[in-house]
């Protein structure tokens, strides 16, 4: 274990490797972003010969995608060989964070829900982008910093009220701006970046609990605290949770933003950025309205 990286690999392998046997009882959010995905990938204007599904779960970005006439061979790939025992073929095992691919080798990388859970997010995206042919495509969901603020807001109040501190619990998600930045440093021509919400209901929060536990989604940081919750914490939470996130019906409500992320491998038959100091007409012609320079009074 590195003590310095955010994630605790070993233990997130561990719990994944639990949840794989019941994950196609938990996989509505994947199967929501595969179709989201396809729909995105019938806007590209090629088709692509050889996919990569990195970080694959159970493969349910295969149907979605390949039904979009778009893309002819997607192979599934996750570092959980017990979750990737659910994909259809052609499979590897493989990790995410270590592409065990040559530069150049594919022509489509998608991945759904996954490449939050990395310590080198960064390094990823650029092995991400090495792996692509020259106008090959990435597509890319993964979960974005208002995930779960509902919880994260009620571990924090409770734990500060019944334990006197405070440990870290939920993972720190990247936002649009932050994802936006890193698609740039990977490399990548044509960037897109934004975000959806997916507001899921619970009787409890112990449902949502049972949830991540079945999506393999619970804490793995390396700085949390290695006591388990007291159960008077525990409680505490739910209500403070009910009290502040429940509808009219009385079921609580957790969010779970998206963020999407698009682009290209660079190639020369893409569009190119102007030069500055190259424009043939002033903005204030295209918006019909007066220049004012640079010291003058309007």
């Amino acid at each position: 274990m590195n003590p310095q990286a955010p994630f605790d690999t070993a233990l997130l392998r561990n719990r994944r490797t639990r949840a794989a046997a019941g994950w196609p009882g938990f996989n509505f959010l994947k199967t929501r972003v595969a179709d989201e995905l396809a729909e995105r990938l019938l806007d590209a204007n090629r088709a692509f010969d050889i996919g990569l599904d990195l970080g694959a779960h159970g493969g349910e970005l295969r149907t979605p995608l390949l039904a979009t006439g778009k893309l002819s061979t997607l192979i599934h790939a996750d570092s959980c060989e017990a979750m990737l025992a659910h994909a259809p073929r052609p499979a590897a095992v493989m990790n995410e964070e270590h592409l065990a691919i040559g530069d150049a080798r594919v022509d489509f990388v998608a991945s759904a829900l996954a490449l939050h859970r990395l310590n080198d997010l960064p390094g990823a995206l650029i092995q991400i982008r090495r792996a692509l042919r020259p106008d090959g495509l990435f597509l890319g969901a993964l979960f974005g910093g208002e995930t779960l603020h509902e919880l994260r807001t009620c571990l924090a109040e409770a734990e500060a009220e019944c334990e006197g501190g405070v440990s870290p619990r939920v993972f720190p998600f990247a936002d649009v701006r932050d994802m936006g930045g890193l698609m740039q440093r990977a490399g990548f021509a044509l960037p897109v970046v934004d975000a959806d919400q997916q507001l899921v209901t619970y009787e409890t929060v112990f449902g949502l609990i049972r949830d991540l536990r079945g999506m393999g989604e619970t804490n793995v940081l390396n700085a949390r605290r290695r006591k388990p919750l007291r159960r008077s914490t525990l409680m505490r939470m739910a209500e403070i949770y009910t009290e502040r996130f429940s509808a009219p019906d009385g079921r609580i409500t957790a969010t779970f933003q998206i963020v999407y992320a698009s682009g290209w491998a660079p190639h020369e038959s893409q569009q190119q950025p102007l030069r500055p100091g190259t424009a043939t007409q002033r903005l204030a012609d295209a918006l019909n309205t007066d220049e004012i320079k640079t010291g003058e009074k309007p």
